[in-house]
């Protein structure tokens, strides 16, 4: 059964997507993969009831795929080209179907555990992937091997410790970043109360009330960031900075970040 979140951000997904029928048809089979949805529901367990870290399931892998797919819109509406459009090789609707694909798919790797879980989503990915691009283009094999490409570097390069190139993976690492809000952290706080290795991040993260993505005023993409508390910083400076600094899209973003009721502080 899904969650009334899961249900709730794969309408807004479906919603952004309704002027590209590829990526629609994509994200509504995805959706419907029962075997994506086991492994992204034993992948959350693993990360919050083993392992004692965030959300990385279901509702994680949506909300990175929310936030990649709001980003590539601002940067298409503000006229900048994708990697596989700058190339003349893809479309910008191919570059959304990598986008959904490495958003729903990033974090599968933690159904074995944390480190190098980036890596076992690679491997986990592959078959979901495979299915997924033969049911929305069966004869063009030239479309599915580019966008399997890239949906595998958007994966492997989620944890900003390896060297990507293309604009669409670096959304990708920005966007898992941004979901750091406090929702993330609510299950973990609950069921965990001796200290573990990662508590840093359910602390700070329970501090982040909202991360805002809109178009900027200095750059194409803004992000701005509401926290309760200063520990919410952890959050910013030691996870979504490095993602950004790390990111081939960083040269679009503006980030800002500051406690309710005091001055935000700009980081980008």
């Amino acid at each position: 059964m899904k969650s009334p979140k899961e249900i709730n951000l794969e309408q807004k997904i479906l919603e952004k997507l309704k002027h590209h029928p590829n990526c629609l048809k994509l994200a509504n089979f995805l959706f419907a993969d029962e075997e994506l949805q086991v492994m992204q529901d034993y992948a959350n367990n693993v990360s919050i009831k083993r392992l004692g870290y965030n959300d990385h399931g279901p509702v994680h892998m949506r909300q990175v795929t929310n936030n990649a797919i709001k980003m590539l819109n601002i940067l298409n509406h503000a006229g900048i080209k994708t990697s596989l459009e700058q190339e003349e090789i893809g479309t910008f609707e191919d570059s959304m179907c990598a986008i959904i694909l490495a958003g729903l798919t990033h974090d599968l790797g933690m159904m074995i555990g944390r480190d190098s879980h980036e890596q076992m989503s690679v491997i986990l990915s592959q078959p979901i992937i495979d299915k997924a691009l033969k049911h929305v283009f069966p004869e063009d094999i030239q479309k599915r091997t580019i966008i399997k490409s890239l949906t595998t570097e958007s994966i492997i390069g989620h944890m900003s410790n390896r060297k990507i190139h293309s604009t669409e993976a670096g959304i990708i690492l920005i966007a898992d970043g941004c979901d750091m809000t406090k929702g993330r952290a609510r299950i973990p706080l609950a069921i965990n109360t001796n200290p573990r290795v990662g508590d840093i991040h359910k602390y700070s993260a329970s501090a982040i009330e909202r991360v805002g993505i809109k178009p900027g005023e200095r750059k194409p993409v803004k992000i701005v960031i509401e926290m309760s508390a200063e520990v919410g910083f952890f959050q910013i400076e030691e996870v979504l900075l490095t993602k950004v600094n790390s990111s081939p899209a960083k040269v679009y973003v503006e980030l800002y970040a500051g406690v309710t009721g005091q001055e935000c502080k700009c980081y980008l």
